[in-house]
């Protein structure tokens, strides 16, 4: 159970190496974070863990990777140019600047405001007298929705110059090369498109370390199906996205499924997965029966029919698509959380063998007498996983910073590994310790850490 506040994760995961702010040495840009030396091992160890679970295990799954920038009338056929805004307003006293459904949603959590209008947030928060979070004055402007996308141009002059969009959502490039995957793939419905990619929104009241930023990454699963099969698919990948989030090794009791009672203009049915943060419950993962809103609508925007035909019964129709969305930095803050134990005197960072960034570190127990042995073993171990040696301070020292780490086999070089070509493997969890070969210990690790 993780015994760590939001401060201290932020210091702990610079501290190691997980991730850094933005910019830094320039003060840096708020609410942007850099991955580092462990966080960029964990965050690809965690997309390899997508890729197996949603292309490599699944029947029918195709992975695309589709550009960041697209045709803006993209953005006019999902909706995002018309609908893709958040209700603001400002404290008069302050200045500072919230979200009407998020400051109504902490004043009462029984409250769910997206089923209000502007108005009845507005009336809401006035008679309830809701104070600013940041002032406590109950003084506020006027809702204004504001629109969430990031707007750049493309062009080399003045006149040539068009606005287009960073993408806000990686869904749109597997619907738009929905015809290209049916054609090149020769698939049959149902069939699903996977990608992973960065996405971008003009977030006002980011926060919360990695779980709300203006750039974050996403691993986007569209299934393509026929109607009347669109709720199977929907409850199974609810089902299935639990599934994946215990195979990567979250704590089962600390997510609950949500269902939405205000659906988006697209969406049939749609169910948050949640973790239990320190600052509360929190979606990383988002499934949706989106109907054919998305297809239909781009077949009608670009003059390309979106029709499947079925050649077993003549029949043509847009396919129904189920949306399953997975916040990569969300779910990745959530495994730091869960993962992070402290213990009498050592702190463990549990995460599952597959996932951590570091499957295994050498350690020669003296330099001087071990050293040189532990540097031709090491070179054999990173051969094949990912290994760190480690020389400098104590034995207990170098043991419990690769516990921090989440390190789950340290390595000891010492005479007996001179003498008979044994190793020491210490175990990260419980701390305990085996005598292998060096045969049996690239095979138990392999084993255990594999993706």
């Amino acid at each position: 159970m993780s015994q760590i506040t939001m401060k201290d994760l932020v210091n702990y995961a610079k501290t190691y190496g997980f991730i850094y702010q933005g910019s830094e040495i320039y003060g840096g840009l708020a609410n942007t974070w850099d991955y580092g030396i462990l966080g960029a091992r964990l965050k690809n160890n965690l997309k390899d863990m997508w890729r197996k679970f949603f292309i490599q295990l699944r029947d029918n799954a195709y992975e695309i990777d589709a550009s960041i920038l697209m045709h803006p009338k993209v953005w006019e056929a999902s909706g995002h140019i018309k609908n893709f805004s958040d209700p603001l307003l400002d404290c008069k006293e302050c200045k500072m600047r919230v979200r009407a459904d998020k400051l109504i949603e902490e004043f009462d959590s029984n409250i769910i405001a997206d089923k209000m209008t502007d108005k009845e947030m507005e009336e809401f928060i006035k008679d309830n007298k809701i104070p600013c979070p940041n002032c406590g004055a109950s003084d506020f402007t006027s809702i204004r929705e504001f629109n969430l996308m990031f707007e750049t141009t493309r062009g080399v002059t003045k006149d040539s110059k068009s606005t287009i969009y960073l993408r806000p959502e990686n869904a749109q490039g597997e619907y738009v090369n929905f015809l290209n995957v049916l054609r090149t793939a020769r698939t049959k419905l149902p069939f699903s498109i996977g990608q992973i990619g960065k996405a971008f929104r003009n977030e006002i009241t980011p926060g919360n370390f990695t779980f709300r930023t203006i750039e974050f990454e996403q691993m986007e699963y569209q299934t393509f199906c026929k109607k009347d099969t669109d709720e199977k698919q929907y409850e199974f990948f609810k089902d299935y996205g639990m599934k994946f989030m215990e195979y990567i090794g979250l704590d089962r009791e600390k997510l609950r499924y949500k269902d939405h009672e205000k659906l988006a203009h697209y969406a049939k049915n749609a169910c948050d997965i949640e973790y239990l943060f320190p600052f509360g419950w929190g979606e990383i993962n988002g499934t949706h029966n989106r109907t054919d809103f998305d297809l239909k609508n781009h077949q009608e925007l670009s003059k390309i029919s979106m029709e499947y035909l079925d050649e077993e019964t003549g029949e043509k129709y847009i396919p129904y698509i189920v949306e399953s969305t997975y916040g990569v930095d969300r779910i990745l803050l959530a495994l730091l959380f869960d993962a992070y134990n402290e213990e009498e005197d050592r702190v463990v960072l549990k995460l599952n063998e597959k996932i951590v960034p570091i499957k295994a570190s050498v350690l020669p127990l003296m330099k001087k007498y071990h050293g040189d042995k532990a540097e031709e073993i090491y070179n054999i171990f990173k051969q094949h996983f990912m290994t760190s040696i480690e020389d400098s301070g104590s034995i207990g020292k170098r043991y419990k910073r690769n516990d921090a780490i989440g390190i789950p086999y340290s390595i000891t070089i010492d005479d007996e590994t001179l003498k008979n070509n044994t190793v020491t493997v210490r175990f990260r969890d419980d701390a305990s310790q085996k005598t292998m070969t060096i045969e049996e210990a690239i095979k138990h690790i392999e084993e255990k850490t594999r993706i």
